[in-house]
């Protein structure tokens, strides 16, 4: 990575001294996210980048910051930027069992009604801790519309959640109940899918993963310095920065192409979507591979004596999962299909 803004390394410094204190990274990220660039606007690098350093000092820090951030970008999108206030996180996920509902109250609610939400959202992740999120909801026409709300409503329930994993343990995802909660639209039904902003973000997720491959690269690295190496470590290092080097360029790329408005035009949302597919698809096939070559080499000693590497590893592994893998590919094999192909 390019060397950083001293903006930028004070974030990470401020960071570091706030790992595991998930109430202290979040008013961090409130913070970062009053001047922090949205993608789209000139400054996607930028924004990728601090994410990918974030997440190499601590993969559980940047992912408090990436959904806050991300929500920012989504109220902008919708021109309605005046509603990011406190810490946010985004709800989309779906889960069998549970159905999220918006309802119109109609004609004769009083006018602050408006729409309201009742149901369950599953993997709803700080949800206790944070102050609004953007949520994802079933309408009453059968689609699917992000609604903004404010998590202290009365109506909201947070789920204790059962959370076994040693991966991201200070941030579990549980499931959240509504019970006629006020809810304010953003976008129109279906916009929040459709928009090229959705592939933005999904692309933003994956430099979060890259920088927690370049965290166990340089424990990696600062290991093999206090040794001589042999040729197969030395090899394994070497492999390790050209894929991180292969990495850092998939974003790059795709950080110019929204920037420079060839990728995300509004009329070709499936494209961007495809774009995305090909970046996380690639870019997770570059963690795992350093996932491998790390734990081979540096053997069983550093994730039973070393900490932050264990923690580092443990979050890694289940953040990437957030990577479907074929069924991601099965995706983007079909919208090859349909004309959406680079050769």
């Amino acid at each position: 990575m390019d060397a950083l803004p001293d903006d930028v390394e004070r974030l990470l410094s401020q960071a570091e001294e706030r790992i595991g204190d998930v109430p202290a990274l979040l008013a961090l990220a409130e913070e970062t996210g009053r001047t922090a660039p949205d993608p789209g606007e000139g400054g996607t690098v930028r924004l990728w980048e601090m994410l990918a350093s974030l997440a190499a000092v601590d993969v559980a820090a940047a992912r408090v910051f990436e959904p806050h951030l991300d929500a920012g970008a989504i109220l902008k999108q919708a021109g309605q930027q005046a509603l990011f206030d406190g810490t946010w996180g985004v709800f989309a996920a779906e889960g069998p069992g549970h159905v999220l509902e918006a309802r119109d109250r109609g004609q004769s609610a009083p006018p602050a009604a408006g729409v309201t939400l009742s149901g369950s959202k599953p993997w709803c992740s700080l949800a206790g801790h944070l102050d609004h999120a953007i949520v994802t909801a079933k309408t009453q026409s059968g689609s699917r519309q992000a609604f903004a709300v404010d998590l202290r409503s009365p109506g909201v329930q947070v789920e204790e959640p059962l959370w076994i994993s040693h991966g991201l343990r200070e941030i579990p995802s549980g499931t959240v109940h509504f019970t006629d909660v006020p809810a304010v639209p953003v976008g129109e039904p279906g916009w929040y899918f459709e928009r090229p902003g959705f592939a933005w973000g999904g692309i933003g997720v994956a430099a979060c993963w890259v920088g927690g491959a370049v965290g166990l690269v340089r424990t990696f690295k600062d290991a093999l310095s206090l040794r001589e190496p042999d040729q197969i470590a030395l090899s394994g290092l070497g492999e390790a920065d050209r894929l991180l080097a292969s990495g850092f360029e998939l974003l790059r790329g795709a950080a110019a192409g929204i920037d420079g408005a060839t990728l995300g035009v509004r009329d070709d949302c499936n494209g961007s979507w495809a774009h995305a597919l090909r970046v996380r698809g690639n870019v997770a096939a570059i963690v795992e591979r350093i996932q491998g070559i790390v734990g081979e080499n540096l053997g069983p000693g550093p994730l039973a004596r070393d900490e932050r590497h264990a923690k580092r590893v443990s979050d890694l592994r289940l953040y990437i999962r957030q990577h479907h893998g074929q069924r991601d590919d099965a995706q983007l094999g079909s919208l090859v299909l349909k004309g959406k192909s680079t050769w």
